[in-house]
């Protein structure tokens, strides 16, 4: 893992303009990057069509047209799952709109939050849910997302939230209770 110092400069320069400064930085985060996407895709159907490269490039492509107050190393990969997990989504619901027939179908939050499950439905719920969630409770969407999908640590989530690491702790169980019984009910937002 990198230091979160130089990747931190990094992102302020590169935020302040400077192109050579995210040619620094790509190769100092691309391995880790790498290795989350595959963590994702581990965990996705087997034969899934998207690759750790492509999945870290179509979050790269995304990222690097946006406008970021970078506070640090912590934040860029929690900002990197964000992307990623957007562009699941968005491959699963364009594999679902190729599909006939079919509604989504309800999913626990263990497969949903692993994303382990073969149907695109069930990331599309599960982005439903979350996005419900942040409609009633927007930090603990935002815990469930870093700390799930941005792997994050309970003290790494709570440094970019600015909370305790018990509040982490409270948010998620929390969170994970609503979102049981959310996926469990099969509410279609």
């Amino acid at each position: 893992m990198t230091s979160s110092r130089p990747v931190t400069q990094l992102l302020q320069d590169w935020r302040s303009g400077s192109e050579e400064a995210l040619n620094l930085l790509m190769p100092l985060v691309y391995d880790e990057l790498r290795s989350l996407a595959a963590g994702y895709l581990n965990k996705e159907r087997p034969g899934h069509t998207l690759q750790p490269t492509a999945l870290v490039h179509e979050a790269y492509v995304r990222m690097v047209d946006m406008d970021v107050a970078w506070q640090d190393r912590a934040h860029f990969f929690a900002l990197s799952a964000r992307l990623m997990r957007r562009v699941l989504v968005d491959h699963a619901r364009s594999r679902s709109s190729k599909k006939r027939g079919g509604g989504l179908r309800p999913v626990t939050l263990e497969e949903g939050l692993a994303a382990a499950t073969e149907q695109p439905e069930s990331m599309m719920a599960l982005d439903d849910a979350l996005t419900r969630l942040a409609g009633i409770d927007e930090r603990k969407a935002k815990v469930v997302e870093l700390h799930y999908f941005g792997g994050l640590s309970y003290d790494e989530t709570a440094a970019v939230m600015d909370i305790s690491a018990a509040t982490v702790d409270r948010d998620l169980r929390f969170a994970k209770s609503w979102l049981l019984k959310e996926l469990a009910e099969g509410h279609a937002g």
